[in-house]
């Protein structure tokens, strides 16, 4: 897989995950929206120049990691995110509920 990096962007209440893949100027993104006790992932969106190469799974990736830190659970309520958390049941701790 060619290299990715993830930043963050935005603040309390809203953000979005950026990944960047080294050379391509097309970003990934996954963004969310506080729930208080919980952030809602919103949409996952991976432009099909960047499509194919594991960039939404890191996306989903580095949400459990702040979550698992920060202390925070996650809404999955982007499908892909949802189907992340169905194929990595080890993440059900982080698993929040409207």
């Amino acid at each position: 897989m060619e290299q990715v990096t993830i930043t963050r962007h935005g603040g309390e209440k809203a953000g979005e995950y950026h990944a960047h893949v080294a050379g391509s100027d097309a970003i990934g993104r996954l963004t969310w929206v506080d729930h208080g006790h919980a952030r809602a992932a919103e949409h996952t969106i991976v432009p099909p120049e960047i499509g194919g190469r594991g960039v939404a799974a890191r996306l989903v990736e580095a949400m459990v990691a702040d979550a698992r830190e920060q202390g925070f659970l996650i809404l999955p309520e982007c499908s892909y995110v949802a189907a992340a958390f169905t194929r990595h049941p080890e993440w059900g701790d982080l698993l929040g509920t409207s």
